[in-house]
């Protein structure tokens, strides 16, 4: 028999994703900039509408330059997402020009408010 890792089914996922440190996007405001480092790049994340994930990204070899973008939210990389979730430890879903990309695992997380 093998063992499933417990993130991969949805009660280790909900228990586990509850416990790591990270943000929900919901609780920004528009133009508040999420700079997420992540173990293979620096990803700089402008939001637009911080309700359904509309963003600018830039970061990475796909986002090279800003490119309007959904950031859909957190997985551990499997087909688990937390919708508007960014997650120490997990991976980011973006989805842009019909394309899903889903970043490294993040390592550090930092929000810059947008100024009053």
């Amino acid at each position: 028999m093998h063992n499933i890792p417990r993130y991969c089914s949805l009660d280790g996922f909900t228990e586990l994703s509850g416990s790591l440190d990270g943000l929900a996007l919901r609780t920004l405001a528009p133009f508040d900039m999420v700079c997420a480092r992540t173990l293979n790049n620096d990803y700089f994340i402008f939001l637009l509408e911080p309700e359904t994930g509309k963003a600018l990204v830039q970061g990475g070899r796909y986002f090279a330059e800003p490119v309007e973008a959904t950031v859909s939210g957190s997985t551990f990389g499997g087909c688990m997402l937390k919708m508007g979730f960014l997650g120490v430890g997990l991976r980011i879903e973006i989805c842009s020009g019909g394309q899903r990309i889903v970043t490294s695992p993040v390592k550090a997380l930092r929000v810059e408010h947008a100024e009053s």
